[in-house]
């Protein structure tokens, strides 16, 4: 699989029943927990004193990256994505351990 790092951010419509909003934001955690164990997400960080995520994904490609992947999320419908695809690095520690 290929990597990829990936910002999130989450804008909930205005209108939305708060309700609806934790029900998304529920199954939103037990849904990163699946693609955790599915290998798709690797690892995830919320910048401090931001509501933009970031995270390193892995995906055959983009595409399956957006559609099976991220689309999954429940709160993808309200979120924009920046993904930029990644390759190793010579000089990445972990491979010159």
């Amino acid at each position: 699989m290929k990597e990829f790092l990936v910002e999130l951010t989450a804008s909930v419509p205005e209108g939305t029943d708060q309700a609806e909003v934790d029900r998304r934001r529920t199954a939103e955690a037990v849904r990163a927990k699946e693609l955790a164990a599915e290998g798709h997400l690797f690892r995830l960080w919320r910048p401090v004193g931001e509501d933009r995520v970031i995270g390193v994904w892995r995906a055959d490609d983009e595409a399956e990256l957006r559609e099976k992947v991220l689309g999954s999320l429940p709160l993808w419908p309200w979120a924009t994505a920046v993904i930029t695809a990644l390759q190793s690095h010579p000089n990445d520690p972990d491979l010159t351990g």
